[in-house]
């Protein structure tokens, strides 16, 4: 029962807080609706994404086509609703297996220490000594373009920073008396390392995600604009933008709206995330409860 009102009085206590955060809840609202969007992309929009029309071609924005049209005569508002599908999909794509490889070897790095962690440990070294965007870049063009090789290649350089932190998290839980009395009773490593560690690792893994997410459909617009991600007449972000960069002075909205849209996810995923830090930040909790 006691345990019962604490846990309820914590989540009050994050709910409040939360509230109290405008911009996280400006970030999460327009993530909702992006979700929603993508969910009914093609009862919402007013034509198919790759129907073409060179008649109508570099049209500007009206109640026809809200966007205008692209140099196919396709419309624009309908292809930046499809793409965010494939955006918000390598987001959580990429994220999701960044966040489980970190997970699993920072917790392995973190608990048996020694060799392993020396092992896992000069591995993520190794990669962090090169730029993440440009080492994705390097490994997908030696792949080839396709939205398969850009998801790969994003989700192989971006699990370090969660093994970091996962590996600090372990260290300074593996040593308290919760886990030497689980040890006691006969508890064995990996019940120890799901039961009582993964537990205390998810607040910061939770805020990394959500920030990795927009950092990943940046990372993946980036490499679709050099032409390395999914190839025409798909509808991405990035690939739409490096379509229009030739006509920035005749028919400019064709790399204003799909600008826009990468900026508007992205800064939504940064708001929430930032949101989400400030309330498992302990401290902060602290100051919030006196």
């Amino acid at each position: 029962m006691t345990a019962a009102v604490v846990t309820a009085w914590r989540n009050l206590s994050v709910n409040n807080q939360l509230r109290k955060n405008k911009m996280a809840l400006i970030g999460l609202a327009i993530i909702l609706l992006l979700v929603i969007v993508a969910a009914i992309a093609p009862v919402f929009v007013p034509h198919h994404p790759y129907e073409q029309d060179l008649e109508k071609a570099f049209l500007p924005p009206s109640l026809e086509y809200p966007f205008g049209t692209d140099d196919f005569g396709r419309c624009i508002f309908s292809r930046i609703i499809f793409g965010t599908r494939i955006s918000l999909a390598i987001g959580v794509v990429v994220t999701a297996i960044s966040a489980v490889t970190g997970i699993i070897l920072g917790m392995l790095a973190g608990f048996y220490s020694g060799i392993v962690d020396e092992v896992i440990m000069r591995i993520v070294d190794i990669f962090l000594a090169f730029p993440g965007l440009i080492l994705a870049l390097v490994i997908a063009g030696l792949l080839g373009p396709g939205m398969f090789n850009v998801l790969f290649a994003l989700s192989l350089v971006g699990w370090m920073g969660y093994a970091r932190v996962v590996r600090g998290v372990v260290l300074a839980e593996k040593e308290k008396n919760f886990v030497e009395t689980a040890r006691a009773l006969g508890a064995g490593s990996l019940y120890i390392m799901y039961r009582h560690l993964l537990p205390n690792v998810l607040a910061p893994v939770i805020v990394m995600a959500t920030l990795g997410i927009g950092q990943a459909i940046l990372a993946a617009a980036g490499l679709s604009f050099l032409g390395l991600g999914a190839q025409p007449p798909v509808p991405v972000w990035g690939s739409m933008l490096n379509d229009g960069k030739m006509y920035l002075q005749t028919a400019p909205h064709l790399t204003i709206f799909p600008g826009l849209a990468i900026m508007i996810t992205v800064l939504s995923f940064n708001f929430l995330g930032d949101g989400l830090r400030d309330l498992f930040d302990p401290r902060l909790r602290e100051k919030t409860i006196e």
